[in-house]
């Protein structure tokens, strides 16, 4: 349960769906396995593993999208239609042509779909109506995408926006970087990306490795980037920043968890207690790392 990479959206002012009402519209659209010929299927699961599609902890909803997709290699398709093509062209006599080929390729994706293996995954999102955040927990846009787009089917719509700054996560950093100090509560930690803009693209990397050495400034001064840059908040929780405000390798760190443990050796419920932990760290990260940035851009600015 506990994320690991954050794709941030703001949530539009006064967004006011109760948890109630949630609930009830992603209990509408459950997740259903794949039928026999169905590639893939996505559906509303529980995030706690019983019969609640909303876990609602202290004003915030964790939900959960469930989806399936059948393993299903198109050269494997490609290989069978192959041996089929050679029979129909021993039979006829003539090769087949574009058409047919693509009419024996959908016959044999019909033919092989239902005997295919599957694999099932879970696709978290945090709300936060108080804060008015959404968070997916996906490694990339795109695969947060998946979760918006089921959102928006469910509510019938969804106005989010993608969080931007008033400054740039590569200045600020390039900034941290050359004065070997981060802003805030923030610390600089031990792995760095640094990319030139030139059409090379040449770049270094550094792994558990400290960067407050010549060689970072010497890059630094040849004019190469920060596109990534591991940090630690307020000495809770550990990540890395990208050049696209996306945060990833989030780690919390021992002490949080184990304030969780403690809550619910209290409440036998550990799922609530990690969740309450979590919402309440990352509800305060988020605002933090805003404000380092220069705070949020206003409508309309691109």
């Amino acid at each position: 349960m506990w994320f690991r990479n954050l794709q941030i959206y703001r949530l539009p002012v006064n967004w006011g769906l109760s948890a109630e009402t949630l609930q009830e519209k992603l209990a509408a659209r459950p997740f259903q396995p794949c039928g026999s010929q169905d590639m893939s299927t996505s559906g509303w699961a529980s995030p706690t593993k019983d019969d609640r599609f909303v876990l609602a902890v202290g004003g915030q909803f964790l939900i959960a999208l469930a989806v399936e997709q059948k393993l299903l290699p198109s050269s494997v398709v490609n290989e069978v239609a192959a041996d089929k093509a050679e029979m129909i062209e021993a039979q006829q006599g003539y090769k087949p042509g574009r058409k047919q080929m693509k009419e024996i390729k959908e016959a044999v994706l019909q033919e092989l779909l239902p005997r295919a293996f599957t694999r099932r995954r879970k696709a978290y999102a945090w709300i936060d109506p108080v804060g008015g955040w959404l968070v997916v927990d996906a490694s990339s846009p795109a695969r947060a995408e998946e979760i918006l787009e089921a959102l928006r089917d469910t509510l019938d719509e969804l106005p989010v926006k993608m969080v931007k700054t008033q400054l740039s996560p590569v200045s600020v950093m390039t900034a941290w970087l050359a004065a070997n100090e981060a802003a805030g509560n923030f610390t600089i930690d031990l792995d760095c990306e640094l990319r030139a803009v030139t059409d090379e693209k040449a770049a270094v990397r550094y792994v558990r490795h400290a960067l407050d050495g010549k060689d970072i400034q010497d890059h630094l001064a040849a004019g190469k980037l920060p596109t990534r840059l591991a940090m630690t908040f307020d000495d809770r929780i550990s990540f890395i920043l990208t050049e696209k405000m996306e945060i990833k390798r989030l780690a919390f760190l021992d002490i949080i968890k184990e304030e969780a443990e403690k809550q619910a050796d209290a409440t036998d419920m550990q799922m609530e207690a990690d969740f309450a932990l979590m919402s309440g760290e990352l509800a305060r990260l988020i605002p933090a790392l805003l404000e380092v940035l220069g705070g949020e851009q206003p409508d309309g600015v691109i």
